[in-house]
């Protein structure tokens, strides 16, 4: 059990981390950023528009569902176990390995042509999720449902469908900075 607001600064430090670290980016040329490490590997803008798809399904779903939802005095929250579970299977390992996922093919963007307006769309994205971060602190993270990508019929606390967001967002910045390392890119950070 976690106190809300604890639960939110918590999720919007990671979010600020997460714009904060698309500097790294900037600097690097589309070829760059389209770069693999491997051929069926990801390039850094594939990471990005991977996010990208699953944030044009969670943000618009996460706003409907505050919009119907009533302000609570409920400060409290905890996880269910299919929340927590997907929650935390998005984190990467102790070790700060990411676990293999199979992912959609609606969701893949691998051989993509992709631009820079991948960037902007994302940047867009945070910025939009951190005004949902703050529009939940005043609604019952665990009584609000959402729906998820995989499934119409599962739903998912708010509380933990804004971990599973934030916490993917953040196992694919960490793979897209993997792939500018294995690249051996020079980047001015």
């Amino acid at each position: 059990m976690m106190h809300r607001t604890d639960l939110i600064n918590d999720l919007k430090t990671r979010t600020e981390e997460i714009i904060h670290g698309m500097g790294m980016f900037t600097s690097l040329s589309i070829d760059e950023l389209n770069r693999r490490n491997s051929p069926n590997s990801w390039s850094i803008l594939e990471c990005l528009e991977h996010l990208n798809r699953y944030g044009d399904f969670y943000l618009p779903e996460i706003d409907t569902q505050l919009n119907k939802a009533q302000v609570s005095n409920n400060e409290l929250f905890n996880s269910g176990w299919l929340g927590n579970y997907f929650a935390l299977s998005m984190l990467p390992g102790e070790n700060g390995k990411l676990n293999k996922m199979k992912t959609f093919k609606s969701m893949n963007p691998i051989h993509s042509q992709l631009s820079l307006e991948v960037i902007t769309k994302f940047l867009d994205q945070q910025k939009q999720l951190l005004q949902l971060l703050t529009r939940a602190q005043q609604v019952d993270l665990k009584r609000v449902k959402t729906s998820i990508s995989i499934s119409k019929w599962i739903k998912l606390r708010l509380g933990d469908t804004l971990r599973v967001v934030v916490y993917h967002n953040q196992r694919h910045m960490k793979q897209a900075r993997n792939v500018l390392s294995g690249a051996k890119v020079k980047v001015n950070i």
